[in-house]
């Protein structure tokens, strides 16, 4: 088998939305933490500067991954599997601890985030698992159950870190992937009552997750503690009107709201490019999730259609989840938006995303 894709043509609409984001991201973490850079490093271009370093890896990365046949991540299915595990054990035992949660693992050029490659590698798995099974996936203990095993003890060390937010984006793409594979209905409806218990657990004996549920049904009934978040979030997106207050002009960002480089980007963006601008990567989200659909559709493959599928809904579940904490119509959890948010990994991990994405367009059948 060729390792290189030498034939088609890539989805330049995919390659445009994903490199429109980009670069509207770079934009938004400078205005952003320009602040917070010459108060923590009295350089205001500081985190611009790591994103953009990032940026250019994960640019090459892309280019790699859309030239590399996608077929090759077939053979490196289980072992990324094994690494992801390896990883999301070590971040517990070593990683450095910020704010109360071991994320992230300090390799001195970059703090790299287990869960972010976990996710990748779940994604394949899956993907290269239903290829192989086809039909068998179809029964429970024989098809459905070991993939399960190997979600559940992704989702409980990414938890125990803990970010929850991370473990449900792992889990709804499972079930999109599974769904799409032809998994038996009955038995994803079972196995979506089963989960109810456990997330309630989650939540009522984690003192912090009560409040952050209790704040998302009113957050004004704690406006200095729990709700805090929200209600500044929702100041800044309200602040930014039609047109917004312009580039740089955000007052949320002194200290304001919390994470606002990170987390909470978007409501900065929403303040300083108004409603247009949100719109306008909104727009840009939906663009990749149709393209990608489209991508899955005429894969060459069922492998391929799968890894679509499963790239596409884990970049556009997690833009939906990050879009409704911010606005309030999801409780608060920590996660990044692709693209737009500071941090290398979900970066590199995005921008390799789009890279197996666009290698898959090559070979499509139309």
């Amino acid at each position: 088998m060729p390792v290189f894709t030498r034939e088609g043509k890539i989805d330049l609409i995919v390659f445009t939305a994903a490199i429109t984001l980009l670069s509207i991201g770079l934009v938004m973490v400078f205005s952003a933490s320009s602040v917070m850079g010459i108060n923590d490093f009295r350089d205001p271009y500081y985190y611009v500067k790591k994103q953009t370093m990032w940026a250019v890896f994960g640019l090459v990365l892309m280019y790699i991954a859309a030239h590399v046949d996608y077929h090759i991540y077939q053979y490196l299915a289980l072992p990324g599997l094994m690494i992801a595990l390896i990883l999301l054990v070590l971040v517990l035992l070593i990683g450095e601890n910020i704010q109360g949660a071991k994320r992230w693992i300090d390799l001195g050029l970059i703090n790299l985030q287990p869960s972010e490659v976990a996710k990748l590698a779940m994604v394949n798995y899956t993907a290269v698992y239903i290829a192989t099974k086809r039909g068998k996936i179809r029964r429970f203990f024989t098809g459905l159950l070991p993939l399960l095993v190997f979600l559940g003890i992704q989702c409980a060390l990414i938890i125990m870190e803990p970010d929850f937010g991370t473990a449900m984006t792992m889990a709804f793409t499972v079930i999109i992937i599974l769904f799409a594979g032809g998994a038996h209905l009955g038995q994803l409806f079972a196995l979506g009552c089963s989960a109810v218990p456990g997330v309630y657990y989650l939540i009522k004996f984690e003192p912090y997750r009560v409040k952050r549920l209790m704040a998302f049904l009113d957050p004004w009934a704690d406006p200095t503690g729990a709700g805090w978040n929200v209600i500044q979030s929702l100041t800044a997106i309200g602040s930014g009107g039609f047109f917004g207050l312009g580039l740089g002009n955000s007052r949320q960002k002194f200290s304001y709201l919390p994470e606002h480089h990170t987390d909470f980007i978007f409501p900065i963006l929403c303040e300083e490019l108004g409603f247009i601008g949100g719109i306008l990567v909104l727009a840009l989200f939906f663009v990749i999730a149709w393209r990608g659909l489209r991508i899955a559709l005429n894969a060459p493959d069922l492998f391929g259609s799968l890894l679509a599928i499963g790239l596409t809904s884990t970049i556009g579940f997690q833009a939906l989840l990050n879009i409704g904490v911010v606005t309030g119509t999801l409780p608060v959890t920590g996660i990044t938006l692709p693209f737009i948010s500071y941090g290398g990994s979900s970066l590199l991990v995005s921008l390799a995303s789009v890279g197996v994405l666009l290698n898959i367009s090559r070979q499509n059948r139309s």
